[in-house]
């Protein structure tokens, strides 16, 4: 520890890893940097993770549960109808993107740099939030409240719009997030080719 050092812990390293790995990306940042970032030694990073390619896989996992927690509530409190669970799922999938930029950014950027077994948990929540949508759209096509004759498709296009936001979308830009998720929602609501009984 070097003089002065405070202890500081796992969501430290986890924040300097995230503002690092969004300007320089996976490959170009190192654990010294991490540690310099977190105002700790790159000794003290090992107390909390074994190496740099673990803090990526905790960092993604963070960004895909916390997208999935938010999208599955969505759902629920949405009622029953396709349309309805559909406006709900983009409007949340809008704002987690828009709210935790850093850490979707990461999502969105580094699945290619993760390895081993954590690969495995990491592509399986990435598929678990692909079906939620899916299943909805699925849904939606077989009750005649959406046209498109191209589902899976669709639902990966729906995937992309909302998860690009994070790219692009600031705080002090022209649009609040509510304006955005508005207009994101009919987005997808076009995309699926809604059409009202």
């Amino acid at each position: 520890m070097v003089a002065g050092e405070q202890p500081n812990g796992r969501d430290d390293i986890l924040d300097s890893a995230v503002r690092l790995f969004n300007e320089r990306g996976y490959y170009g940042t190192s654990t010294r940097d991490i540690a310099k970032g977190a105002e700790m030694t790159a000794a003290s990073i090992y107390h909390h993770f074994a190496s740099k390619q673990e803090i990526l896989q905790s960092i993604m996992g963070r960004a895909l549960q916390g997208a999935l927690s938010m999208t599955r509530a969505a759902v629920i409190r949405a009622g029953g109808t396709p349309d309805g669970q559909l406006r709900a799922l983009m409007r949340a999938w809008v704002v987690f993107h828009a709210t935790h930029r850093r850490d979707a950014v990461v999502g969105a950027t580094e699945l290619r740099s993760v390895e081993g077994p954590g690969r495995d948990r990491v592509v399986a929540l990435r598929d678990e939030q692909e079906a939620l949508f899916r299943d909805v759209v699925l849904r939606g096509v077989e009750e005649s409240v959406f046209a498109t004759g191209f589902p899976y498709e669709a639902t990966r296009s729906i995937i992309s719009a909302g998860q690009s936001i994070c790219m692009w979308w600031r705080d002090d830009g022209p649009m609040s997030v509510d304006e955005l998720a508005d207009r994101y929602e009919a987005i997808a609501l076009a995309i699926v080719e809604y059409h009202p009984a």
